[in-house]
């Protein structure tokens, strides 16, 4: 049995150190679970009055469709998520009955300064309470982005880390077991 999950990062960056937490968490996956990348730099912030979806935000839509579970790499600017990580969780809420999100198994992990985007993560796990997601509650990833646990290119070196992702993407491949039983 196939396990399809999405990552989707809060930071647009490309070298950001939480991209490269989703890069180490496919390169650490379970047999039979695959792990694909959201692009959302191209994604426009949502707005009632736009009735016709665009086509980058229908690309997403489609991608977290397709996925059993979703890796919400959270950043955190200002003790909160980043809005283009909110962004996409409120085109996705849009949907029908919620049908993109409600009962979707949901992994949080996150780099930052300081207390590695734990804020945020808090806050990301009171908005998957309103649209009817399943945060995994541990393990939890919380990297400082400031430390030598990331290189200049944002891919995670620290080992401890490494394993803590590996840990967090069998929890999730577990969860989404059970939760199709």
């Amino acid at each position: 049995m196939s396990i399809k999950l999405l990552g989707i990062a809060g930071s647009l960056r490309q070298k950001s150190t939480n991209k490269g937490l989703l890069r180490a968490a496919q390169a650490n996956l379970p047999e039979g679970v695959s792990l694909e990348l959201a692009e959302l730099g191209d994604i426009p912030f949502y707005n009632a009055d736009i009735t016709d979806k665009p086509a980058a935000v229908s690309r997403v839509l489609a991608q977290i469709a397709a996925a059993d579970a979703l890796v919400l790499a959270c950043n955190e600017y200002n003790y909160s998520l980043a809005p283009a990580l909110k962004n996409i969780l409120d085109w996705a809420s849009r949907e029908p009955d919620n049908a993109l999100l409600a009962g979707k198994a949901v992994a949080i992990m996150g780099a930052a300064g300081g207390m590695g985007s734990s804020r945020a993560q808090y806050h990301l796990r009171q908005v998957c309470v309103c649209l009817d997601l399943q945060p995994l509650n541990k393990p939890e990833v919380f990297a400082n982005a400031f430390t030598s646990s990331f290189d200049a290119d944002g891919k995670l070196t620290d080992e401890r880390l490494t394993k803590l992702v590996k840990d967090q993407m069998q929890a999730l491949a577990d969860k989404v077991t059970r939760l199709r039983a």
